[in-house]
């Protein structure tokens, strides 16, 4: 029998049980029926962040930025880019700091960016400052 994973749908944050073996197959949510993988970063925000975090089984990276932040836009096409390679196995998202600051409070986000990896339901590790798509997928690989 094959282990099976709880993946977040991305767009109606419905809860899924998904079997391991058929992460890649390109799984539909039972609830809204859209694609649980599209390879494009999640927003999140106050309302849908603790059941990302909570209750989702895959790594969860967050990019916490704001629309003024110049090292933000520089970086959102390779954030982009390594939700395309990363996924199934991780759920990239974005939390925009303007508009949800409670988060960004909430998890002492000093600067932005500030990339934050969740498993299990806290954080595992975090890194500050823009980095590109090469270096994204290596520390997100490396550390969850």
């Amino acid at each position: 029998m094959s282990e099976t994973l709880i993946v977040i749908c991305p767009h109606c944050d419905a809860p899924n049980r998904l079997p391991a073996s058929r992460m890649a197959e390109g799984s539909n949510c039972g609830k809204c029926k859209k694609p649980l993988f599209q390879g494009h970063p999640v927003p999140l925000n106050g309302g849908n962040f603790d059941i990302h975090v909570g209750r989702s089984d895959l790594p969860l990276v967050v990019d916490f930025w704001a629309p003024w932040c110049g090292p933000c836009r520089a970086m959102a096409p390779a954030f982009e880019a390594a939700a395309r390679k990363l996924e199934p196995n991780f759920r990239l998202a974005k939390v925009n700091t303007e508009i949800d600051p409670q988060l960004a409070a909430r998890f002492a986000i000093r600067s932005i960016p500030t990339l934050a990896i969740f498993q299990g339901g806290r954080e595992i590790a975090r890194q500050s400052g823009a980095l590109d798509e090469g270096s994204l997928v290596r520390w997100v690989r490396a550390t969850a």
